[in-house]
């Protein structure tokens, strides 16, 4: 594309074009929906080695300009990725269609009847860096929700988004529904997001995907209404009651499943009456795996190998191999951590006592609250959302992994036979 595009001309020509096909999506029909959703699935399949071969290029450039090595997960498509690509469309296309969806309808004692009807949110602006996925799962559940989207995907992954907006268009055509239902911007300049950040006469809504700067740009100079979660500092408490073996293992798959994404543990929190039983074990496996641990005093009297923890470490994503360890008496003890040091995305608990565990599931105030499960499955897909548009850690609208639902708002319908108001 012409790198001396006027970028405002250029983003306003979506934006209308994004508006004029959100009217076209909110009439159609879900059949229509799930063909193209199954054909852009199908497309992504199929162009497998293309989509690795765009990908080779853009992880070749990400590592000449020597992105992290979180990134450089983020950013990398295997087989079995772009596998997963596909199931998650193939997903949303079997879940049920919410627009239309007719709730709460009651006669009124004036004979009306009162209901809500679940309606599209309009035209999402997606902003994203690194992952490629996200350019399909965004637009299938845009799609699927009966939005235009349009999407702003990371310079470092341009090739690959590309390649995959070229199976989405392919899946729109096949269904008979507009091209640009999902258009992603073609341009690198950064004034793009501005504009997009700031069109209110085409975007109805923001969703911010990546690291910390981004979503606090975005936030911070937004005049569009934003779904977002700031960072992921999650949590995994060990109660004194917790199965060892449970404990062990829920703790370390939650940090070494995979390390560049939100939901990963970042601090572990141990009850001083279990640690002797846990910690020894867990940290040889964490060390096994390359895992840096950084302990409290307690801590590193059991963990000798464990470096000092400051008090920014309980507050820091790593998204890395790097874990925090606090050993703290009791639930009590533990939820005052969380309150303090929490970043609100998910907490878990190991404990087989039910008062402890309802007292968790209560009290902790986060998008996403578990008991005896890895904070890994705070995830869309894992959900059965059939994918996730981003996970919200605000507290209006849509809060955890947005799927369907939440990129949708509802609207009052009223049912009359010429009623009239006395």
């Amino acid at each position: 594309m012409d790198t001396n595009v006027d970028v405002t001309q250029y983003m306003h020509g979506l934006g209308r074009a994004a508006r004029d096909a959100a009217r076209q999506l909110a009439r159609a029909s879900t059949a229509a929906k799930n063909t193209a959703l199954l054909a852009m699935a199908d497309g992504i399949t199929a162009r497998e080695t293309e989509l690795l071969a765009a990908n080779a290029r853009d992880m070749e450039a990400g590592r000449e300009h020597g992105l992290d090595a979180a990134l450089l997960d983020r950013l990398e498509l295997t087989p079995e990725r772009i596998t997963a690509m596909a199931e998650g469309l193939r997903q949303i296309a079997t879940l049920p269609d919410p627009v239309g969806e007719i709730t709460d309808l009651n006669y009124r004692p004036s004979g009306i009847q009162v209901g809500r009807m679940r309606v599209p949110l309009g035209v999402v602006g997606i902003i994203y860096e690194s992952r490629p996925n996200v350019t399909a799962d965004a637009a299938g559940l845009c799609l699927k929700s009966g939005n235009a989207a349009i999407l702003r995907g990371g310079s470092e992954a341009l090739h690959s988004n590309q390649a995959i907006a070229a199976c989405i268009r392919e899946g729109l055509e096949a269904a008979g529904l507009p091209a640009t239902a999902v258009q992603v911007i073609e341009i690198t300049d950064r004034a793009a997001v501005g504009e997009l950040i700031t069109m209110r006469e085409f975007v109805d809504v923001i969703v911010p995907r990546g690291g910390k700067g981004l979503i606090e740009r975005v936030s911070e100079e937004a005049r569009v209404p934003v779904i977002k979660h700031l960072h992921g500092v999650c949590h995994v408490y060990i109660d004194a009651s917790a199965d060892h073996r449970k404990a062990i293992e829920v703790a370390f798959n939650a940090k070494t499943q995979r390390y560049g994404t939100c939901n990963t543990m970042e601090t572990l929190l141990v009850d001083a009456a279990i640690a002797s039983d846990v910690l020894p074990e867990l940290a040889q496996r964490y060390e096994k795996e390359g895992v840096e641990l950084r302990g409290c005093e307690r801590t590193r009297e059991l963990v000798p190998g464990a470096k000092p923890a400051t008090e920014a470490d309980w507050d820091t994503e790593y998204l890395a191999p790097i874990l925090s360890i606090r050993i703290v008496d009791g639930l009590d003890a533990a939820l005052e951590h969380l309150f303090r040091h929490s970043s609100g995305h998910t907490e878990s608990v190991i404990t087989e006592d039910l008062g402890v565990a309802r007292r968790f599931l209560a009290e902790v105030d986060s998008s996403s609250v578990m008991v005896n499960a890895s904070t890994r499955f705070a995830d869309g897909f894992e959900y059965g959302l059939g994918a996730e548009i981003g996970i919200s850690t605000d507290k209006i609208h849509a809060r955890g992994p947005v799927g369907l639902e939440g990129l949708t708002s509802q609207k009052y319908i009223v049912i009359g036979d010429g009623h009239i108001r006395t």
